[in-house]
């Protein structure tokens, strides 16, 4: 194992990461920006390098400056959470260049993995289908027109090197396909530089679905489970929730069994997480994958009993997965909720400000709470907006979102704007208890979306 790990994030998955660092042993070095200077989630490394500006791109998008602070504090790994770097395989190559291990897959797989049409590619060699679409970039939108003609309507348009749902637009019919076309070019070209884009013929009420799986350097992979992310807004996910309840055991192990081979087939090295749209009639479609930790792993921990991180640290210091298939045991239901400081009610605006109140969860039984900030401390408007996740645990599905709302109801924030009205009002709908939900809304948003009485 490593002697000393710097962490290459903020907040709470810096905070996350340093954790089993130090179980296990492991000196941690944390970065910071001028923004969270003298921030408490700061006094969980060992150490601590200033990177520069509030601004993302002179501190932790500032890949050089990272590397230079892990070599002039000792470290022989770089943990980069995610966000940021994390998916970055420039920075992955530059870490190796200068003798770091990156705590992940190797550049070239993640160059493989991060544009949207080659991971269809190699995942559709490695066995996994994918939504009908373009076989490659389209050359213009005369023929993203003619194509959708011939998979027919609705479709949806998207970056080949995007992200967040940015350089995405749903068409249902030539017009708004031309307009969307424009729109989606302008928008990934200006936020990824690269504004050439693919199609795929769009699934109405379709589900996420996604995949825990971990491989290593010698060929093994094994997966973890499934969790599904449905609750969205603008393709950022809200409530998650493992196992999927829209899944039979056949189908379950099915699907795992398809996203470890895929895992193996590709050479990939690490934790990452394998993604599917699930269709009405019970199709999945491979999407991407995630090649990193995701904010959601805390589900696959709880129902499994596995560390991820510290999976994660095993494999990267070139040690053969410790788990194989048949260790791995699923026990019970969690579900995860992501508390943001923003305001569902106006569109999810951002609400940075000062927490006068931070009490997540309190005595709540059988409930995780990952967070890095307390009461009285700034909610920058740097960065993501994510105050804390509550995770419940239990025996089965219903007890899990009773445990929940327990948890919620008991929490109190104040000083910003917070989504835990949101949660309540969908873990509290007819269509999430029956498990009936899909991608396309958010149960108990148009309540909340209601003209306020004056």
């Amino acid at each position: 194992m490593f002697r000393k790990l710097l962490i290459a994030n903020r907040g709470e998955v810096a905070v996350r990461v340093a954790r089993t660092a130090r179980e296990l042993g492991v000196a941690t070095v944390g970065v910071f920006s001028e923004a969270d200077r003298g921030a408490s989630w700061l006094a969980c490394f060992d150490e601590t390098v200033a990177l520069g500006e509030a601004a993302p791109a002179a501190s932790y998008l500032a890949a050089e400056r990272v590397v230079q602070a892990a070599l002039q504090t000792g470290c022989s790994a770089v943990h980069p959470g995610w966000g940021f770097l994390s998916e970055r395989p420039d920075f992955a190559a530059l870490c190796a260049q200068f003798g770091l291990r990156f705590v992940g897959p190797s550049p070239g797989v993640m160059e493989r993995l991060g544009r949207k049409l080659t991971a269809k590619s190699t995942m559709l060699e490695a066995g996994l289908p994918v939504v009908p679409g373009s076989d490659g970039l389209l050359a213009d939108v005369d023929e993203a027109v003619a194509l959708a003609h011939s998979i027919g309507y609705p479709v949806m348009v998207k970056a080949d090197a995007g992200g967040g749902g940015r350089g995405m637009r749903l068409a249902t019919d030539e017009a708004s396909l031309r307009t969307g076309f424009a729109e989606a070019t302008t928008e990934a070209a200006s936020a990824f530089g690269d504004g050439g884009l693919y199609l795929e013929r769009y699934v109405a009420s379709g589900r996420h679905v996604e995949v825990q799986v971990l491989g290593d350097a010698y060929g093994a992979a094994i997966h973890l489970g499934e969790r599904d992310c449905s609750i969205q807004r603008n393709h950022q996910k809200l409530v998650e929730e493992s196992p999927c309840p829209a899944l039979a055991e056949d189908e379950r192990a099915r699907l795992g069994e398809r996203a470890a081979r895929a895992t193996a087939a590709i050479g990939y090295e690490g934790a990452g997480t394998v993604e599917f749209l699930r269709t009405p009639d019970g199709e999945l479609y491979f999407m991407e994958m995630n090649a990193r930790l995701q904010v959601e792993h805390p589900l696959t921990e709880l129902t499994t009993g596995v560390d991820l991180v510290h999976e994660q640290l095993a494999v990267a210091a070139n040690q053969p997965l410790r788990l194989s298939q048949e260790d791995v045991r699923f026990c019970g239901h969690a579900i995860e909720c992501r508390i943001n400081a923003e305001d569902p009610a106006r569109g999810f605006l951002p609400t940075p400000g000062t927490l006068t109140a931070f009490e997540l969860a309190p005595d709540a039984p059988s409930v995780r709470v990952d967070t890095h900030l307390a009461e009285g401390e700034e909610v920058s408007p740097h960065y993501d907006s994510l105050l804390a996740k509550l995770i419940a645990h239990g025996e089965t599905r219903a007890e899990a979102i009773e445990l929940m709302l327990a948890a919620l109801r008991a929490s109190r924030v104040e000083g910003v704007s917070t989504t835990i009205p949101l949660h309540i009002a969908v873990l509290e709908s007819e269509a999430f208890g029956s498990g009936e939900v899909d991608t396309s809304f958010i149960p108990g948003l148009d309540a909340l979306s209601a003209p306020r009485a004056s």
